[in-house]
């Protein structure tokens, strides 16, 4: 039996190095990016309760490159994310069933609140770092205006579907006609 030379097994080991090291550094190797939030309204040091730029063209527009600089790597393009971290265009999906308005603005706003921590605080688990805290990089502007974007890409719960009308008419019976012929 021929044993492997020690060259070739460098080599398949710097090989598989070289393929595997990038998926390594694919999640949580970001380097935050300051967001130029000067054409928005300031908001001040407050952090608001819910996101005062829900539905701004300006927002959106500024929501949207902050994502792409900040958020994709992980989240994925257009929020549509791979499987390593949340899909976040489903993060307010349990508030769209809501048939009660005020229940519904309720839902947002939690879900409003849930956001802004999470992007201030990043997320840890365990010790270990799945999302960086943004608190200090991002301001309050760069942070709504991202979740004003996300609003945008909203995936709609499924609904269920309409039952087919029942009607209380019996179903007619086709009566058997004999072809048989008297003799």
């Amino acid at each position: 039996m021929k044993t492997a030379s020690p060259q070739l097994i460098a080599r398949l080991l710097l090989t598989a190095s070289c393929a595997i090291s990038p998926m390594v550094f694919a999640h949580g190797d970001v380097t935050p990016q300051a967001v130029d939030t000067k054409t928005l309204p300031s908001l001040g040091e407050q952090w608001r309760e819910e996101n005062p730029y829900r539905g701004s063209n300006e927002a959106i527009r500024i929501g949207t490159s902050a994502f792409a600089q900040n958020c994709a790597r992980c989240h994925g393009l257009q929020a549509v994310s791979g499987g390593i971290a949340p899909d976040l265009r489903q993060i307010d999906r349990d508030c769209l069933t809501q048939k009660d308005e005020t229940k519904k603005q309720a839902c947002f706003k939690e879900i409003d609140n849930y956001f802004t921590l999470s992007a201030k605080r990043g997320k840890t688990r365990n010790g270990a770092v799945y999302m960086p805290p943004f608190e200090g990089i991002l301001n309050q502007e760069a942070i709504w205006s991202i979740k004003a974007y996300l609003e945008t890409l909203r995936v709609m719960p499924a609904m269920p579907a309409m039952a087919a009308p029942q009607s209380s008419a019996k179903p007619a019976i086709a009566e058997k006609t004999s072809s048989k012929k008297k003799l």
